[in-house]
């Protein structure tokens, strides 16, 4: 409820002459809440990752979410620093536990409750506290590239972790489960009904989803239309959007007019054959790059999320599962430019929001078509308006190619690719873009901006021909990368200054 104060000081007429104008203002108020709210499709939530060189602070990002509306966040960790910040919010979280930890909870069911003791309970403060649905243990642990290292920790790591969640009185609200890519199923003919779980795999995973079935804990599945289209060549585009502009695929009976609903469905079979048929799913990631790719663009992912959206309101989910589209989790928030670049350079560019938490384009997660940019980050202090660029005067541009080299190595050079948004520099543009990238991501350290004497700072923006030359944003980011670099004999000093 909106209340409207008076001073009381005031006598009645002038009160009696505001009360038009107080009414007023509270319908823009209400309306306006509306609109924000009204935005926001329910079961649609977001992936937050912070694998960026400075990431925002957190309660700017908290603030951030509230402002839109999105109500499920799933996290890749349980870091306190993220997770305190959502305390009253009533946002729902999905905590993780990142790959590299699952053996030590594998090994010991002291270190699972140990670990639930001390990043779920101690958040869980009645009406105050953070509201936790979920762990995710690991993440894609069985990933073909993994080459089957986490086959022998991942199922016991899950169960002592739900033991803990179980023994802590929280197991009934707070459920553990494994975030999976789709390439843990598969279909022979490429068509749904052939669908099973990889022959690799396919014990260890019948028997991980028959005990999330036994815990009332969902499945949580990744997929990602945008690789079907970046990983072949000859796949058909309009399939991998929700237009309805490509032929159908034809299964049996159903009808599939769009990847991630023959996707789902192979999932759905793969489950019926493992004896669980009606377990629930939950989308953990799903969306579209907007740079690092020729496919990966804002035109591509505008139409990715319009006609997701657009299906996802019709509430008629797949064929086979009418609540295919109830809760999905889209991914990502920002762009994050320190992921691993080996899956392709798209990797550090799926966020709906820009690095600083600015929109990239506008949308309505209501599915109605009524597209408006989100509300974006407010609070965000940039560092200095300054760009290093080659210096002109230097010498030979032929020189710098090492240069160049060491700078994107140490940066983010993913938009100078082939039909990526920096294509089209010439060279100086090229080598300017690298040199501001290493500058901005070393927090405009002069001397990052040296490079044997062919780089320099100006105060005029780089920027050109479409292609954006960041400034960082100042965050506690640069801060951890310094105090790394220190020797550790300092490290308690740097500590009580910052």
């Amino acid at each position: 409820m909106v209340r409207v104060r008076v001073n009381e000081n005031r006598d009645k007429h002038i009160r009696d002459n505001n009360k038009s104008i107080e009414l007023r203002k509270l319908f823009v108020m209400v309306v306006a809440t509306v609109v924000v709210c009204g935005n926001v499709a329910e079961g649609i939530g977001i992936n937050w990752g912070t694998m960026m060189a400075q990431p925002l602070y957190p309660e700017i990002v908290v603030k951030m979410l509230k402002d839109n509306g999105i109500k499920q966040v799933k996290l890749f960790d349980a870091d306190p620093w993220t997770v305190k910040p959502f305390a009253g919010t009533g946002i729902q979280l999905m905590l993780a536990i990142p790959n590299n930890e699952l053996e030590r909870f594998s090994e010991k069911y002291s270190n699972a409750k140990d670990w639930v003791a001390e990043n779920v309970t101690s958040h869980l403060k009645d009406q105050d506290g953070v509201d936790i649905r979920y762990v995710a243990v690991g993440n894609e642990p069985f990933l073909k590239a993994y080459n089957g290292s986490h086959m022998k920790t991942l199922f016991p790591a899950l169960q002592n972790i739900q033991k803990a969640l179980d023994e802590a009185g929280v197991g009934n609200k707070i459920k553990a489960t494994v975030p999976s890519n789709a390439d843990v199923y598969e279909s022979a003919s490429g068509k749904p009904s052939d669908g099973n779980f990889r022959k690799d795999i396919r014990q260890l995973m019948v028997d991980i989803v028959k005990y999330l079935n036994s815990k009332k804990a969902p499945f949580v599945v990744n997929i990602y239309p945008f690789l079907s289209l970046y990983m072949d060549a000859n796949f058909p585009y309009e399939y991998a959007f929700f237009d309805q502009g490509s032929t159908p695929t034809q299964d049996g009976k159903y009808q599939y007019t769009n990847v991630f609903d023959a996707n789902y469905d192979t999932l759905v079979h793969s489950l019926k054959k493992s004896g669980v048929p009606d377990l629930e799913i939950i989308v953990g990631e799903i969306g579209w790059p907007t740079d690092g790719d020729k496919q990966a663009n804002v035109k591509n992912a505008k139409k990715f999320y319009d006609g997701f959206f657009k299906k996802k309101a019709t509430k008629k989910g797949t064929p086979l599962r009418a609540n295919a589209y109830e809760e999905v989790y889209l991914f990502g928030l920002f762009d994050e430019n320190m992921k691993s670049v080996a899956p392709g350079n798209f990797e550090r560019h799926w966020g709906i929001l820009r690095y600083d938490g600015q929109p990239k384009f506008p949308m309505d997660f209501s599915g109605k078509g009524d597209d408006k940019m989100m509300v974006g980050a407010k609070g965000v202090q940039y560092l200095q308006s300054q760009w290093c660029v080659y210096n002109k005067e230097s010498g030979n541009v032929s020189a710098v190619a090492k240069d160049v080299d060491y700078a994107c190595s140490l940066s983010d050079c993913t938009a100078l690719g082939y039909g990526c948004s920096c294509n089209n520099l010439d060279v100086i543009g090229n080598i300017s873009y690298a040199y501001n990238m290493y500058f901005q991501m070393q927090a405009q350290d002069v001397q990052a901006c040296d490079f044997e004497g062919t780089a320099k700072i100006v105060k005029v923006n780089a920027s050109q021909k479409g292609c954006l030359f960041p400034i960082q944003i100042a965050s506690t980011g640069h801060r951890v990368q310094l105090i790394l670099m220190l020797p550790l004999m300092f490290f308690f000093f740097i500590t009580l200054v910052l």
